[in-house]
This record gives C-alpha cells, sequence and structure tokens, in this order.
C-alpha cells in the first residue's frame, strides 16, 4: 500500500505544474492554445468529455465516461468487471468460483496455470492507452471485510498532441472474517502512446508489474462445517470457525513488457502498405509455501518449510505486413516467432518415475487477418497455425458483423482452437510427494458458433453452441489431492444469456438471466443449468440537479450444481461429482450517486441473510460471503 500512496503524491506533483490545453480533442491547434494560455482561466473554455480518449491495443477506442448507471454498479468491484458469472470467495481478493465457462481462448502456446490466481492478473487486452486534452486524474476506493481497503490510482497526461503516458496502481489489503485468509495484493502499469508528426509511425507500449498474495486455510474442517450449516449463533464471529490449517500462501508475481509499433510505407488516399511488430516479454512466478505439511495432502519430502516454486519466461514476436485498399478491404500477414521456457531448478526421481524439471523450446508460427465493409455488413477474420516447434495447433476466428440500424446489430462468430493444456498439467514438482507428475496430454481441440444480438429496442442476447475434444481438467480421486486428467470424448456445451432493461417512470428493472445445458460431459463440466439477476432501481435528480441518485435491489441466483472444489497448493479448481451446491438467493440493496464526477456508492451485500442466516458456499468447504455493508467512490478529475 506503500506504493499507492507514493503514486498518489507523484500524481498531484505531476499535475501541479498544470498542462497546457492542447485542444486537439476539439479541433483547435498548437497555437491557439499557446494564446489561449494568457486568457483567464475562467473563461478558457472545458474540453468535451469526448475528447479524452480511450484505445486498446486492437485500435478499438471510447472516451472516459463519468456517467452512473446501473452497470457502472455491477462493475463497482475489486475485478471492475461484471461479476455475473462468477461466484466470490469470502474475502475480497481470493478467487472466484465459475458460474459458466469462456472457450473463446485464442492462445497458441501454454499458459503458466494457476488459474485461481489470474482472475486479477492483467493481461494484454487489459491495458489501455490514452490522448487527453488535459491532465486525467481517477481514483477508485472501496472498502473491504475485514482492516484494509482496496485502491486504484490513475494519471495520464499528454505532453504534445502525438505523445501520451499514463501511470497507475491498484492495491489491495484485507484480513477477511475467516482464519488465515488474508489478502495483499498489486498491479502497477505505465503505458506510452505515441505517433510522429507525419503519423506514418505509431507504437502503443506498457509495462506491468504484478503480486497477487493470499493466505490459505483448506476451507473449514468437519467440525466447523456442522456449526456453519447448522447456522449455530456463536459461530456468526467467524474467525472462531476452525479451519483446515493456518500455515499456508500462495503468490502468483508477473512481469510484462509490452511493445506494439506501426510504420506506413505507403499511404496514399485509397491504399496503405503499413509493416506492423508486437513483442511481448513476459516472467511469471507461481509460489505455494507452508510452514509444515498436513495430511490432507498426503506425504511430504520436508517436514518444515515447505517452497513449490515454479516459474514461466515467455518472449513472442509477431510481425507482419498490412495491405489496405477501400475496394479491396484490408489484408494483413504475419508470422511469429515464441520462445518458452518453464520449470524448475531439480529433476525429482521417484520410485517408478523420473520427472524433469523443465520444458524450453521455441515455436515459430504463420497466419493471416482480413476486415472488409460493405456498407452496413462488415466481415473479419484472423487464422494462425504453429509450422514448426515442439508444440502444434492453430487458432480460427470468421466473423460477420450486420448494423440493422443505429439501435440494432447482429454478430455471428465462427472460432476453432487447438492447442496443449498449460504446463502445469504437463509438469508439475511439489514438496507433497502427489503433487508430482509429468505428462504426455493430446491437444485441446475447441469449436464453437456464437450468435449475438445488440438491440435496443428488443433484447441483448448471446447464444454459443461449443465443441470440446480432449479437455484437460482436474480433479480429486482420492480425498485430499489433485491430479491431471484428460477426457477423450466429445463435450458439447450449449449457452444462452440475455439482458434487457424496463423503464416506467423513475423506476427501471434490468435483467439478466443465463441458460446452459452440457450434453456428453455433465461429469467434467459442471455448471448450473439457470442464473438470473435482477435489480429494480428508482433514478432521480435531487437537490435541484446537482446530484444524480440510484437506488433499489439486486437478486442474484443460481440452481442447483456439482460446484468445482478449490486446491490451495496449485491454485486451480477441481471437478468434484459428490456435492451440490447453490439454489440460494443473494439480495443487495444499493444507494449509489453522483455530484459532478464523482460517483459514490454504498451497498448492502447479502441483505438478506440477516433474515434467514447464511450457511452457503462458493465452493466444497469454503463459505459464501455474509452481510457486509461496504462503501466507495469513483472520483475523476479533469485539471
Amino acid at each position: 500500500m506503500r506504493k499507492l500512496i507514493i503514486l498518489f503524491f507523484l500524481i498531484f506533483s505531476i499535475s501541479s505544474f498544470g498542462q497546457r490545453k492542447l485542444g486537439f480533442g476539439s479541433g483547435g491547434s498548437q497555437e491557439d492554445n499557446n494564446v489561449s494560455n494568457t486568457i483567464k482561466k475562467d473563461t478558457v473554455p472545458k474540453p468535451p468529455i469526448a475528447a479524452y480518449k480511450i484505445f486498446t491495443v486492437s485500435g478499438d477506442s471510447t472516451f472516459v465516461d463519468t456517467t452512473l448507471t446501473i452497470q457502472k454498479d455491477y462493475k463497482f468491484n475489486y475485478l471492475r468487471k461484471d461479476n455475473f458469472e462468477l461466484v466470490p470467495f469470502a474475502n475480497v481478493g481470493q478467487t472466484y468460483n465459475k458460474l459458466a465457462h469462456d472457450f473463446s481462448k485464442s492462445d497458441l502456446i501454454p499458459d503458466l496455470g494457476a488459474r485461481a490466481r489470474h482472475y486479477n492478473f492483467m493481461e494484454v487486452e487489459d491495458i489501455n492507452y490514452f490522448k487527453v486534452p488535459t491532465p486525467l486524474t481517477e481514483l477508485y476506493f472501496k472498502t473491504v471485510p475485514e482492516q484494509g481497503q482496496t485502491l486504484d490510482a490513475f494519471f495520464t497526461i499528454n505532453t504534445s498532441e502525438r505523445l501520451n503516458f499514463s501511470v497507475a496502481y491498484k492495491g489491495l489489503r484485507s484480513l477477511g472474517k475467516y482464519q488465515n485468509v488474508l489478502t495483499s495484493t498489486g498491479n502497477f502499469r505505465a503505458t506510452l502512446n505515441y505517433a510522429t508528426l507525419s503519423n506514418k509511425y505509431r507504437l502503443k507500449t506498457h509495462f506491468v508489474s504484478q503480486d497477487l498474495l493470499n493466505q490459505e486455510n483448506g476451507g473449514l474442517t468437519d467440525q466447523a462445517l456442522d456449526q456453519y450449516i447448522g447456522k449455530e449463533t456463536e459461530f456468526d464471529d467467524r474467525s472462531i470457525l476452525e479451519v483446515k490449517f493456518e500455515n499456508a500462501e500462495n503468490i502468483l508475481y508477473g512481469k510484462r513488457f509490452f511493445l506494439a509499433q506501426e510504420y506506413d510505407l505507403a499511404n496514399g488516399k485509397n491504399n496503405r502498405l503499413t509493416i506492423n511488430h508486437e513483442l511481448d516479454f513476459s516472467d511469471k512466478k507461481y509460489i505455494f509455501k507452508q510452514d509444515a505439511p498436513v495430511e490432507i495432502f498426503g506425504t511430504s519430502f520436508k517436514t518444515t518449510d515447505l517452497r513449490d516454486r515454479v516459474k514461466l519466461r515467455n518472449i513472442s514476436n509477431i510481425a507482419g505486413v498490412t495491405y489496405a485498399n477501400t475496394t479491396l478491404g484490408k489484408l494483413k500477414i504475419k508470422a511469429g516467432l515464441t520462445n518458452y521456457n518453464y520449470g524448475y531448478n531439480s529433476v525429482f526421481v521417484l520410485e517408478d518415475q523420473t520427472i524433469t524439471n523443465r520444458i524450453i523450446g521455441e515455436n515459430y508460427a504463420a497466419g493471416a487477418e482480413y476486415t472488409k465493409n460493405f456498407g452496413p455488413l462488415k466481415m473479419y477474420g484472423d487464422f494462425m497455425v504453429n509450422v514448426a516447434g515442439d508444440f502444434s495447433g492453430h487458432n480460427f476466428l470468421a466473423g460477420a458483423n450486420y448494423f440493422i440500424n443505429k439501435n440494432n446489430q447482429v454478430t455471428a462468430e465462427l472460432r476453432s482452437n487447438e492447442s496443449a493444456p498449460n504446463f502445469n498439467f504437463q509438469l508439475y514438482q511439489s514438496d507433497y510427494i502427489n503433487y508430482n507428475w509429468q505428462t504426455d496430454f493430446e491437444n485441446t481441440t475447441t469449436q464453437s458458433l456464437s450468435v449475438k444480438l445488440e438491440s435496443a429496442n428488443l433484447a441483448n442476447v448471446d447464444a454459443s453452441f461449443t465443441r470440446i475434444t480432449n479437455y484437460a481438467y482436474f480433479s480429486s480421486n482420492d480425498p485430499g489431492y489433485t491430479k491431471p486428467f484428460q477426457d477423450n470424448e466429445d463435450i458439447n456445451y450449449f449457452k444462452l444469456k440475455a439482458s434487457k432493461e424496463f423503464h416506467y417512470g423513475k423506476f427501471a428493472l434490468d435483467n439478466t438471466v443465463m441458460y446452459q445445458k452440457v450434453i456428453n460431459g455433465e461429469d467434467v463440466l459442471n455448471i448450473p443449468d439457470f442464473t438470473t439477476r435482477n435489480t429494480l432501481y428508482y433514478s432521480d435528480h435531487w437537490f435541484k440537479r446537482a446530484l444524480y441518485l440510484q437506488t433499489g435491489f439486486t437478486l442474484k441466483y443460481f440452481s442447483s450444481y456439482q460446484m468445482d472444489g478449490y486446491d490451495p497448493v496449485l491454485a486451480e479448481f477441481y471437478v468434484q461429482n459428490e456435492q451440490e451446491f447453490g439454489a440460494f438467493p443473494v439480495v443487495d440493496f444499493f444507494f449509489n450517486a453522483k455530484v459532478k464526477q464523482t460517483r459514490i456508492f454504498f451497498k448492502l451485500e447479502h441483505l438478506n441473510s440477516l433474515i434467514n442466516s447464511n450457511n452457503n458456499f462458493a465452493a466444497p468447504e469454503h463459505p459464501y460471503r455474509d452481510f457486509l455493508v461496504r462503501f466507495g467512490l469513483v472520483w475523476d478529475f479533469f485539471l
């Protein structure tokens, strides 16, 4: 948290120097703004909000949004994303169980693993770039269940119309209400966005450094489970419930330098020829530490100071040439080289197996992208295939987007991906004997067809059908420890999600409903059939329109299903088919307000547990979050 405080003062130190109003958001020139510096401050017009632009690495753009909507309430959480498809654990910063699956993965090379620690791990696509006429600062704050807070401070400035940089730090510390569930995380990121005067050369680059620590307790003991399920009032103080152990933690570290650059070799009225290059230099490290072994994970090589440590270095370069023509569309030919180094410091020799310590190599890939607009119809495609190296695989996307009118559009996509399971499926070493393996799994193949309707008149509907072959998963066949498995049968997964908001005067009802079905694979892909979220709220302006408020209730419910279990050694979820959880409602009351560029959020979470207590679960042996009073704000400064 010290880093966040230093960053906060650094932001205001920089901001105190001010920034000339460049005016590029409203069409003014640099010379015009130099003259405007002689005008009194209160007579200088403020740039429009649309001038504060946000870009993704793929080139999509939007602008800073300071409105207060019900969607902002859904995203006012630790992830700062809508968590409709997730079930949170008891403490903020812990992991989430899944209510649905997303198989749109497009990687050709395996990742580290430890996916339960990755919910707040910021990937390349999570980093934005900016272009602002005046310095912009955003501060996010929200309370946590016990002793701590979560903060996110962000600052961006354009030193000229062509050069922008930003710096941000997101920090969390929360003790939690149960024993040994402290969370402490930090996400530092810095970006730079640059273009030459002629705009022939353009660059986006960022650096991120992340550390995500969770203390682990293994869940409640059998006796504590009885006390929790039985709603015994003396255990409303959750800190006295006994947990399986209090001496373990796992940490995910990550550092990444990313660079995306392009240069126009030719840029005529109807034709453009551009060379592109992307560099992704990433280091990840996962550590599980425990002071002494516990029996539930089996026997151990050591009696004290257990420490499992694995590291992945991934260096990816993708170069391409893009030809854009107003008649023919845009075609990009690309080739990539990836170097990877995953593993441990020593070889393990067991009685019946010798487990290596490294997976090292390089892979070569080639592919193409194509985009063409036919009036209201946009067609696009992306294909990449591994042509040499230790890993085979491909990624294919073909899609079409049609704008029916300004309020309605439909998108259809066909995807196919073949890639090896993550590295922790292939090779894992641990001080626990049962957690050592080296496998030879087949590639997982995923094929999906999706159709999405976005309609202000009807509803937003997203339907997909996915077929998965050689699905890799973790399961706990023997009580206490987890192993990797692979299902060689085809799994068919159907998902339908619809959302619609109804308005009547100052009242509104926002609804999101999801239906899912697994065919041929119910034992390895566990999801609830039905999930719903319904929000009834009131909106109005108060105090002569100085304050805008939204207040109401949100109900979330999902049907019972065989919820995945959580393994703290691997930081992975595993399939279990013995117990069903779910089928409980969660009702929240909220009172949100907007004053100028500040959004204030107040919420009573899981309000209905005050009436009927709480004995629900986020995973087997891991309780769901109790009633909480939480508040916070998002504050934008336009200097």
